[in-house]
């Protein structure tokens, strides 16, 4: 027999006591075994009060035998003595001055495999953990997963209340085998019923009801109370948001359901910085007012300025937004927005007024789509000459968002794009500019200690050639958003004699390979192409340059904190390394 030792903490206190588990398990499971003993914690931190040690030696058998049974050993044997005696005879009432020294020995035995497993009845298209079945390890978490699966199901199949009716669990000891029989009671098909609401806020209930928009009479699923949830998160009027099902169905069989809601504060200052080398500080803050009319609705000021101390003279944004939900439609949230911009960018320098209004369009729980209207002006400086600008436009925006976490994803993907049709009221040319970006996630390993991230951006202006359209719309390469090592906007269409303007298409490609180094810390390798060209098709006769590098993410609970060093790989735009620093992935 093999006897480990697995953990003996001592201490110069007076009234410190010691602690040692004694196992004949496998290194994994002690590890487990140690890291759930509320003793061996006690230890750890010191505790010398006795009425505290034995109150955690008495809860250690439940929770070890709990160890034992989620991996799959139903046969142990477990000792705790308390300075020779048996922790489960001692009394809390009668307690010794001191403890000196607590052993636990923990026997396993052998691992159990399941018998036979049956969970019924089952709805339609049910699927159960894979590894419940006989003779898998009868891990007992995976009873509880499977019972949760099939009630889940009954739920989506319009079972609102299914619950477990019985349950037998039998260990055979001389087999070693675990036989489970789970009965499932689905109840009755139901209907959503009213949508009531509680809690504090100034938002009147029709409104509630109207931006809520429970589908009243149709078949009960989870997932539309999640988007119901998410309709309500979107307007960022609420603190808190939680929906309770009635405990009893109607008379009518309908369900009803209450939103219990807290305004969040009225007023919210925020602010944000990003730092790179070439490229300077970007400085940005932003004021809110939500609820301002008690309709949900929401009032927003943005102010940002970048680069701070770069190799160019400094930009600077001020922008405006209101949004009312539920306007015009249910599923329809109208925008209104306006934007001041002065860019000095290394080609050219441009002032920008933008005014649009829209509508944000719910096509699904994890989709957006936009359209508007609107005007835009600008006065461009740049080789061509100094020119201005003026366009009636028709922004439509779309995204899909499958993400797990937008700020640290690890799996899932994310597509958004932009058509943008302008029409001259001067003498430049009319078209369309189009912008693409897609972006997907892998992990994999332990713990999804590695990801591998790839991004693909497409950008295109069609109908009119680059020479005849403002230059803040034609597209540049090289920097922090589209390829790191090289100087920002580094790479254009080259006129000659010097001279050089944005181009017509814009293709990037960038690809990072993130791993978890230990506790909060990960480290990114990275590398990002770009290619501009002077027709439509990106990629099509095109100038490339690529940058690589290394990266370090410290994860924060609000997302990493960024820093990147980069230098170029190929193209002639740039050497020497560059430096980023920022909060939340590249992308």
């Amino acid at each position: 027999m093999k006897l480990a030792t697995a953990l003996a903490i001592c201490s110069s206190a007076a009234h410190a006591f010691e602690a040692r588990l004694e196992t004949t398990a496998d290194d994994d499971l002690a590890k487990r075994l140690r890291a759930a003993s509320a003793v061996i914690e006690a230890a750890d931190t010191e505790v010398t009060a006795p009425e505290e040690i034995i109150a955690a030696v008495q809860s250690d058998y439940r929770t070890l035998i709990g160890t034992l049974y989620r991996e799959g050993y139903y046969g142990p044997r477990i000792s705790i003595r308390v300075d020779g005696r048996e922790g489960a005879s001692m009394s809390l009432i009668s307690l010794p001055s001191q403890v000196q020294s607590v052993v636990i020995e923990v026997t396993p035995g052998q691992r159990f495999v399941f018998g036979e497993t049956t969970v019924a009845p089952l709805a339609r298209g049910t699927e159960l953990p894979a590894d419940f079945k006989r003779g898998e390890v009868a891990h007992s978490y995976l009873v509880g997963d499977a019972t949760e699966a099939a009630i889940e199901s009954w739920r989506e199949a319009s079972h609102a209340k299914a619950v477990l009716k019985d349950q037998s669990i039998i260990a055979d000891h001389p087999e070693k085998t675990l036989d489970v029989d789970v009965e499932i009671d689905p109840g009755p098909a139901v209907k959503f019923g009213k949508l009531q609401f509680s809690g504090r806020t100034t938002v009147r209930d029709g409104r509630l009801s109207r931006i809520a928009n429970l589908p009243t009479g149709s078949s009960y699923h989870p997932e539309k109370l999640d988007l119901v949830t998410k309709r309500l998160q979107k307007t960022g009027t609420f603190r808190s948001i939680t929906l309770r099902e009635a405990e009893e169905l109607n008379a009518d069989g309908t369900l009803d359901i209450t939103a219990t809601l807290i305004d969040d504060k009225p007023r919210r200052l925020g602010f944000g910085a990003e730092l790179s080398s070439l490229e300077g500080g970007t400085l940005s803050a932003y004021w809110m007012h939500r609820n301002i009319t008690n309709n949900a609705d929401r009032l927003r000021f943005d102010a940002e300025i970048s680069g701070i101390g770069g190799t160019n003279e400094i930009d600077a944004t001020l922008s405006a937004s209101y949004r009312r939900p539920a306007t015009v439609t249910r599923k329809t949230t109208l925008v209104l927005a306006a934007e001041l911009e002065h860019l000095n960018e290394p080609d050219y320098t441009s002032d920008i007024g933008e005014f649009t209004f829209g509508f944000d369009v719910e096509t699904s729980p994890n989709s957006t789509f936009y359209a508007g209207l609107g005007y835009r002006y600008s006065q461009v400086e740049d080789d061509l000459g100094s020119r201005d600008f003026s366009y009636i436009i028709l922004p439509i925006e779309g995204s899909r968002d499958t993400r797990d976490n937008s700020l640290n994803p690890t799996r899932g993907t994310y597509f958004e794009a932009d058509i943008t049709p302008f029409l001259s009221l001067n003498e430049a040319s009319s078209g369309v500019r189009i912008f693409a970006d897609g972006r997907s996630y892998i992990s994999f390993g332990g713990d999804d200690r590695f990801i591998l991230a790839g991004r693909v951006q497409l950008g295109s202006i069609s109908g009119a050639d680059y020479t005849d359209v403002s230059t803040d719309m034609l597209f540049f390469s090289g920097g922090g958003g589209t390829v790191r090592g090289q100087p920002y906007q580094s790479l254009g269409v080259d006129l000659g004699s010097g001279d050089e303007i944005g181009g017509s298409s814009f293709l990037g490609l960038s690809g990072e390979l993130r791993a978890k180094v230990k506790g909060n810390i990960s480290a990114v390798g990275f590398y990002d192409l770009g290619g501009i060209g002077t027709t439509a098709l990106p990629g099509e006769d095109a100038e490339w340059h690529a940058g690589a590098g290394l990266g370090l993410r410290y994860n924060t609970g609000f997302g990493p904190i960024r820093l990147d060093l980069a230098g170029p790989v190929s193209g002639d735009t740039g050497d020497g390394l560059q430096i980023y620093i920022g909060i939340g992935q590249a992308f």
